[in-house]
């Protein structure tokens, strides 16, 4: 089964979440955390660079590490590398996904959520928990 290694950035402004809706290809409308595939030579931070420049026309801040999530597809399986990022020059502009959203931690679950992110939305649930009082700075 072929393998993809991916990055996913999870751009946070203040308690709200961002996330896309995929606009394309076998998981059309379903939602996601922007990203991509880690080429080969490149580190999950500089692909997750790199994909948001491409994807969203901005720069990101790359903050906490959150999580690896493993998940297996019909007919592939994917490894996925969390961070909690912000924007951090430029406004998000959609390049490739067909809507977006910011969402709060009440209602993350109130999209089609990708089943591997399903599994990034548990940690990321954890860590906003752990957050809530703290101002984060990165």
């Amino acid at each position: 089964m072929k393998k993809i290694e991916v990055a996913a950035a999870i751009i946070m402004d203040g308690d709200k979440v961002f996330a896309t809706q995929r606009g394309y290809g076998e998981f059309k409308d379903w939602w996601e955390f922007p990203g991509g595939k880690i080429e080969a030579g490149e580190s999950p931070e500089t692909a997750l660079r790199r994909e948001i420049r491409e994807e969203l026309g901005t720069e990101i801040s790359i903050g906490p590490f959150l999580c690896v999530v493993d998940y297996a597809y019909p007919e592939f399986s994917i490894r996925l590398h969390c961070y909690i990022c912000s924007a951090a020059v430029g406004s998000l502009v959609l390049k490739e996904h067909e809507a977006a959203k910011w969402l709060s931690g009440e209602n993350l679950d109130s999209v089609g959520w990708l089943p591997a992110d399903r599994e990034v939305i548990l940690k990321l649930k954890e860590y906003l928990r752990g957050a809530e009082g703290l101002q984060k700075h990165f």
